[in-house]
């Protein structure tokens, strides 16, 4: 790799303290070696997508610049999700932490472990939306993430606050 490159996270929570699982995970990728934290989204909160019935998520988009490689990026995601003691007990269920890659520069990656870009992160609003508010022009299967956010109902995404440390 000749430098960093940018890439984003998006997080979610939506058991426990939402707010402080989420703070957790964008300070734990702050003081990660190799990770320069460019922008953090304001929160939003959304009704859950897919799923059992579940509460509300909290829900932000990290954007960084990196020098890891992409499975050393999602290895810092899981990590996160390890210190919100998340559970993988159902799928799309309820959980702490949930961190997604969602893209790295313009990687395209077809890999089974890590679909770059994320292969539903421009169908959903509560991750276009926060990302567009951070890093409008930052482009994704050849649209910046505001021509995708701008494609989405984003009525179900209520922006609640700026992410305090």
């Amino acid at each position: 790799m000749s430098g960093p490159v940018r890439a984003a996270l998006g997080l979610g929570s939506n058991i426990g303290d939402r707010r402080t699982n989420v703070n957790n995970a964008v300070a734990t990728i702050r003081d990660f070696p190799g990770v320069t934290v460019v922008a953090v989204s304001p929160f939003v909160e959304t009704d859950p997508v897919g799923g059992p019935a579940q509460p509300d998520y909290l829900n932000v988009v990290v954007v960084i610049d990196t020098d890891l490689d992409p499975h050393a990026l999602l290895e810092l995601a899981h990590r996160c999700e390890t210190l919100a003691r998340r559970l993988r007990e159902e799928r799309w269920g309820p959980r702490t932490l949930d961190v997604d890659v969602l893209a790295y520069d313009d990687l395209v990656s077809e890999d089974p472990v890590l679909t770059l870009p994320h292969p539903r992160a421009t169908q959903r609003a509560f991750v276009m939306v926060p990302w567009a508010a951070v890093d409008p022009d930052f482009s994704v299967s050849g649209r910046t993430v505001t021509e995708w956010a701008s494609t989405l109902d984003s009525s179900g995404v209520r922006t609640v606050a700026e992410v305090h440390d």
